[in-house]
């Protein structure tokens, strides 16, 4: 497995590959999480196939020195230069992404559809617009109030705990939230996190189009006990998609990406 950076721009963006075949999978990790999530895949990937994770800014060993959020453009222009760095000369590739990196995947889906083979979506965001992070990345006074927010997380807490209380927010995402208030630099971290990423807004009617057009298989993998991303969104989404839009559901939580899910992962690369 290689473990490496590349410069870009003035940020350093490290990502890991591995894998011998010719077939290649850029893989995009969720909230929290780095390339190495995807390690484990390692030892299961069938021979045909080879893997770039990517650390995505304010994650893993990446240093984002951009003064702006990360974009569609961003991974392209990336991708571009590690396919270029191990010689890599088919521009298309596989495009698997977990959770947020689901949303990314999906955006990125707009821009380079012609290069995008195979989409695999491992619980993937993007597929409701959630009005709260819409509020606080979208909008300039929620964006202010959001940065409020994160430099004083008690009062924060205790208004979640009030919305929570009337039920105007979901448990679950109540629960992820408060898990990540209770620390200053955790707070802060979520704060560039989560605006780093704002310009990633799938579209998902174009989504169909294009998948359409361009005859791209679908392959999305949920857990049945998953809370925070629901799998009846991925039926709304595939309603027009059949056949090449597959929905697998497993007896797991949100957390599919693991390796005790290896098999059933490494599977949706050749159904």
């Amino acid at each position: 497995m290689v473990s490496a950076s590349i410069k870009y721009g003035r940020s350093d963006i490290h990502y890991l590959y591995f894998g011998k075949g010719s077939v290649n999978v850029v893989c995009l990790h969720g909230y929290g999480e780095s390339a190495a999530s995807f390690g484990f895949l390692q030892e299961y990937l069938p021979d045909i196939y080879s893997m770039i994770a990517i650390d995505l800014p304010f994650h893993g060993s990446t240093q984002w020195k951009e003064d702006r959020a990360f974009t569609n453009s961003d991974i392209v222009l990336i991708v571009n230069e590690l396919f270029n760095i191990h010689g890599i000369t088919d521009q298309s590739f596989v495009m698997m992404g977990f959770s947020m990196g689901g949303r990314i995947a999906l955006s990125l889906l707009e821009v380079i559809p012609e290069r995008i083979s195979k989409l695999i979506l491992l619980a993937p965001d993007g597929m409701k617009v959630n009005f709260w992070y819409w509020l606080a990345t979208q909008t300039k006074i929620g964006n202010r109030l959001f940065r409020v927010a994160m430099n004083n997380p008690g009062w924060f807490l205790k208004l979640l705990k009030i919305a929570d209380s009337f039920k105007l927010i979901n448990k679950s995402i109540f629960k992820f939230i408060s898990s990540y208030i209770n620390d200053e630099h955790v707070c802060d971290q979520l704060f560039h996190r989560w605006t780093c990423m704002r310009t990633f807004k799938p579209r998902l009617k174009k989504m169909h189009i294009l998948i359409r057009e361009n005859q791209i298989p679908v392959r999305m993998l949920y857990g049945k006990h998953d809370r925070i991303i629901l799998s009846k969104r991925a039926g709304k989404f595939s309603e027009g998609l059949e056949p090449l839009c597959q929905i697998h559901i497993i007896d797991a939580g949100h957390q599919v990406l693991q390796k005790r899910y290896a098999l059933v992962i490494t599977k949706l690369l050749t159904v």
